[in-house]
């Protein structure tokens, strides 16, 4: 098959190929580095994206408790953006959360903000997320004059 593409839950052998991808957009700023060792801890949260068998993009997701998450690490790799990758690794992630969960909140951090609007996101206010400025912003070093736009979608069976 071409161009076959197939968005799965990262493994073990994916933590190389997920920290060169990371490393490329990190030494641009665009996201924050990750050690492989962070990686490999944080296995579980990842998905990857695979075309005709190797992977091209991938996502992590942060439970922040309370039914906020965030969509974090999402890089494709140079070469294969405008492909649909970054698009199927959100909609899987999405599709995952509906099947497990109720409610839920879903936040990112971004300057792709075209992007994540056609996947339903809406423009918010960074500081609905003291969880994430705590935790992360704080270490970034674009912390004072933060140039990314926050965005969030939400779903709820419950209403």
């Amino acid at each position: 098959m071409k161009n076959l593409l197939t968005v799965r839950e990262a493994v073990e052998s994916d933590v190389k190929t997920i920290f060169r991808l990371l490393e490329i957009y990190a030494a641009k700023a665009i996201v924050l580095s990750r050690s492989e060792e962070d990686i490999r801890f944080y296995l579980g949260n990842f998905v990857v994206a695979e075309i005709d068998g190797v992977v091209r993009g991938c996502a992590a997701v942060r439970d922040f408790g309370n039914d906020l998450l965030e969509v974090r690490s999402l890089v494709v790799e140079p070469g294969f953006q405008g492909k649909g990758i970054g698009r199927a690794m959100i909609e899987a992630i999405i599709a995952g959360l509906k099947i497990r969960r109720n409610h839920w909140r879903l936040f990112t951090l971004t300057y792709q903000v075209e992007f994540f609007k056609a996947l339903g996101f809406a423009i918010v206010d960074r500081t609905l997320f003291p969880e994430k400025i705590w935790s992360d912003c704080s270490k970034c070093p674009k912390q004072a004059c933060c140039d990314e736009t926050a965005m969030l979608v939400e779903y709820d069976t419950r209403l």
